[in-house]
């Protein structure tokens, strides 16, 4: 059998990647967020420093990157938990449903 055959033999998952590394990906999502946001800001503070002659404005746009990588990681969900799909609990507390 050659590869090709190989590759289209059913039953073969076509993804080989583990189905738990959501965590993982979310992580480094984060990571890449806050990362880019410091080195983004910082270096408009920086230029903002050089034009204007102060030294302060990069330590502002590297905290302003931080918070910005925060509030995009949480927009994207990427700190809650997600354990498989979510599952629907009746609800026992429904006005006008008694079976009395």
């Amino acid at each position: 059998m050659g590869p090709v055959a190989e590759r289209e033999r059913p039953g073969k998952p076509s993804d080989p990647r583990p189905e738990s590394d959501g965590g993982y990906n979310a992580g480094m999502a984060v990571f890449s967020y806050i990362i880019g946001g410091i080195i983004v800001w910082s270096l408009i503070g920086w230029g903002l420093d050089t034009l204007l002659k102060t030294r302060w404005f990069v330590l502002i746009g590297a905290l302003l990157g931080i918070a910005g990588g925060l509030y995009i990681a949480g927009k994207h969900g990427l700190f809650s938990q997600q354990r498989g799909p979510a599952k629907a609990e009746p609800d026992d507390d429904v006005e006008g449903d008694s079976a009395h």
